[in-house]
């Protein structure tokens, strides 16, 4: 049994243990850590409600622009279909949340320095078909036919 961790060094220069967390994931949980700190000192539930969703548009407006534009249509589209579901940030992405449980969150391409950005689904959501199904779907357009797609994903996964 080895005796590194994974944040230590292993002890051969050609070993391809894991060494770690990316700067992008750190930068991510402390991204979350700054969530909660700040959700934690807002006043009333409406105060907590509005100051997420202003935190949530604010987050998509720094994307870059298709990563933005993506964001915007997801945004809307969760919106309209799914209103019970509160727009918040999880881990610096624009998620949104049943009962304070992250139900779907928007990733942009750009967060992980990946090549498309993704609409992921947590346990939360209620998309189970089976055995097995999607809890991500990857995204490099929105286009009517995706949105339309997008629409009923998201009006399953709120239930």
């Amino acid at each position: 049994m080895s005796a590194t961790t994974a944040n230590s060094t292993p002890s051969s220069p050609d070993s391809t243990a894991h060494r770690g967390f990316s700067a992008e994931e750190r930068a991510a949980m402390k991204d979350h850590a700054r969530e909660l700190k700040k959700a934690a000192r807002r006043a009333t539930k409406e105060e907590k409600a509005a100051e997420a969703l202003r935190d949530v548009l604010a987050k998509i407006g720094e994307m870059p622009d298709q990563d933005r534009a993506m964001a915007e249509r997801v945004h809307a589209v969760v919106t309209a279909n799914a209103p019970a579901l509160a727009p918040k940030l999880w881990y610096g992405m624009p998620a949104y949340a049943r009962d304070g449980k992250v139900v779907c969150f928007f990733q942009s391409a750009d967060k992980f320095k990946t090549r498309y950005a993704t609409l992921g689904f947590s346990d939360q959501a209620r998309l189970d078909e089976g055995a097995m199904w999607a809890a991500g779907y990857a995204l490099t357009e929105v286009t009517p036919e995706v949105e339309a797609r997008l629409a009923e994903l998201v009006r399953r996964a709120a239930g």
